[in-house]
């Protein structure tokens, strides 16, 4: 498969703190590559490196073939790469399909209201939102603004979903729910880079999965590969519940 998302020798730097250390891997067309590591690893400040909230100090971000190191956030949304963020932050006072329109509207196909409103439309169906559509985004529980952050984010029309622990604060029958969800986008031909801690989650939904220790690649393989890493093994030891449930998702 192509490289869709390449991460070329990436690194960042917060005072004295080496947050990313020249970390370099592909995400291929079509996939789902899972993302993990030990709290403080640099998951979320690799997100924000690849979608323009960070600046890098060396390295490159390279999408499509196009090196978008440093651009604005919102050049990179049309470009056709868009995220949800761990603490979801929805226009509270707007409604769902308000909310959904705005990410069309600033999406990869800069579309006009009445095709924002369709795809709006079509994302808040995908995730489960279809008869939320006029409730005000305020109004909705944890697990309904966890799927209206994922519809947002779909509704931009993206090549590639970048998605920072959407399965955060649910419980088990909304786990399953949001797992499906991932499994009918990627059958749509989007590719998903995902941050999870729900070991067992990941473990079945990724292809492939890249460990993060201390801003450094610690380790990539299949999710079989990587739960047998010693390495891998060894970095989760500081946290029991995450290292059983690591070898649980085997």
């Amino acid at each position: 498969m192509t490289a869709l998302l390449e991460i070329q020798d990436l690194t960042k730097r917060f005072g004295g703190v080496l947050a990313i250390d020249q970390l370099s891997f592909e995400v291929k067309e079509a996939e789902i590559l899972g993302l993990i590591g030990p709290n403080g690893a640099g998951k979320s400040t690799l997100f924000n490196l690849i979608n323009g909230v960070f600046p890098a100090d060396a390295g490159r971000v390279v999408f499509r073939g196009i090196d978008i190191t440093g651009k604005p956030s919102y050049r990179i949304a049309r470009s056709g790469l868009a995220r949800t963020h761990q603490i979801v932050q929805p226009l509270a006072e707007m409604t769902v399909l308000e909310n959904c329109m705005v990410s069309a509207c600033f999406g990869r196909e800069n579309l006009a209201l009445a095709g924002a409103r369709a795809a709006a439309r079509e994302a808040a169906a995908l995730v489960g939102l279809e008869d939320r559509l006029s409730v005000p985004a305020a109004q909705l529980t944890i697990a309904g603004k966890k799927r209206l952050e994922l519809a947002r984010a779909l509704s931009s029309r993206p090549a590639l979903l970048l998605l920072d622990e959407v399965l955060a604060g649910l419980n088990p029958t909304e786990v399953e729910h949001m797992i499906s969800v991932m499994r009918r986008i990627r059958e749509r031909g989007i590719t998903i880079l995902i941050i999870e801690h729900l070991m067992q989650a990941i473990m079945s939904l990724s292809e492939r999965i890249v460990v993060l220790s201390s801003g450094q690649k610690l380790a990539e393989g299949t999710p079989a590969e990587v739960a047998n890493d010693p390495a891998v093994i060894e970095a989760y030891l500081g946290d029991p519940a995450l290292a059983a449930e690591l070898h649980g998702g085997r």
